[in-house]
């Protein structure tokens, strides 16, 4: 039975040793990278795509393009979040040549178990809610997902995304106030 390597991450401590580490080439420096960061671009790229196989894809271009443009890593930002916006403008370039879906996985569950009218409320909410969040552009979805689902603050939105906070600010209102009138039309809401 062949046996499976085991990476130690913690051979790279924080994120400085990290950076050195892949600067060297270090045999496992890129590992310990995708390890730490991975969870962070799927989420990222399925916030964007809605699609697990397209998030996956989006994890793998990211990477290998990180890992090849490292020396173009200024150290302005963390490494996060540069992967961060690797990730995004992958997902974005990938979401242009596909129709946009946003999966119902993206959003919370409300439903109590026990409440069956509760329940095909809660479902044809979220229905509403993933067709109005799909008509969204990317860069404004990119904000409810960040700021409304993932409960991030304004600051580590504009982090990630790479903009400021107050861009954050303007896109989620644009990106609620679009929500409103998409509700609206279809009968929901005032």
């Amino acid at each position: 039975m062949p046996s499976r390597l085991v990476i130690d991450l913690s051979i790279y401590p924080d994120e400085a040793a990290l950076l050195d580490g892949l600067r060297r080439h270090e045999r496992h420096a890129c590992t310990c990278l995708i390890k730490r960061l991975a969870p962070l671009v799927y989420s990222c790229a399925l916030g964007i795509l809605g699609d697990h196989d397209d998030a996956e894809t989006v994890v793998q271009t990211t990477f290998i393009k990180a890992c090849a443009a490292l020396d173009d890593f200024r150290g302005d930002s963390s490494i996060a979040s540069w992967i961060y916006r690797i990730a995004t403008n992958e997902a974005l370039m990938l979401h242009r040549r596909r129709r946009p879906h946003v999966s119902l996985a993206v959003l919370a569950d409300a439903a109590a178990p026990d409440d069956p009218l509760r329940t095909v409320l809660s479902v044809e909410l979220r229905e509403l809610l993933v067709h109005a969040l799909a008509q969204l552009p990317a860069n404004l979805r990119m904000v409810v997902q960040l700021r409304d689902i993932d409960s991030l603050s304004t600051e580590e939105t504009a982090a990630r995304l790479g903009i400021t906070p107050g861009a954050v600010k303007v896109r989620l209102h644009r990106a609620r106030a679009r929500l409103r009138t998409i509700l609206q039309q279809v009968g929901y809401g005032r």
